[in-house]
């Protein structure tokens, strides 16, 4: 069940990922989340937006917060290009490369965590951090 709702849209650009960042980190805060889950948090949407806003094609990217009972789904939007879920490779961490690990690290740090892409209606990926879980 959703408590609150609390949404964002923000230019595609770079400079705006630190106030997502910034607006992560006071609502997890309100809700109780611990310093280190709020790191993980704000590493976790900052991977989101900049994949949108690298790879969308489109002008905007929307955050969307959602309260709820035990934690924090955050969605990240676009309405650009999207792309084949199914083609996306698990990364090889013994020969990292120097891109291809963001949704890798967002799996990693957040509890549950799904993805949509809609061909040129765009991508969402949903993230939830639950309070008191740790991974």
């Amino acid at each position: 069940m959703t408590w609150e709702t609390i949404k964002m849209e923000i230019p595609a650009t770079p400079d705006y990922v630190s106030i997502i960042r910034l607006t992560t980190s006071g609502i997890a805060n309100k809700v109780g989340f611990s310093i280190e889950d709020i790191e993980d948090m704000k590493v976790a949407v900052s991977e989101a937006c900049t994949n949108a806003i690298k790879h969308s094609n489109d002008n905007k990217v929307s955050v969307i917060y959602n309260l709820i009972e035990n934690g924090l789904e955050i969605e990240i939007k676009d309405n650009g290009k999207g792309y084949d879920i199914a083609s996306i490779e698990a990364p090889d961490l013994a020969n990292p490369k120097e891109n291809g690990l963001g949704l890798f690290i967002i799996q990693t740090l957040m509890d549950e965590v799904n993805m949509e892409s809609r061909g040129k209606q765009g991508t969402t990926i949903k993230m939830t951090k639950y309070l008191g879980v740790d991974i």
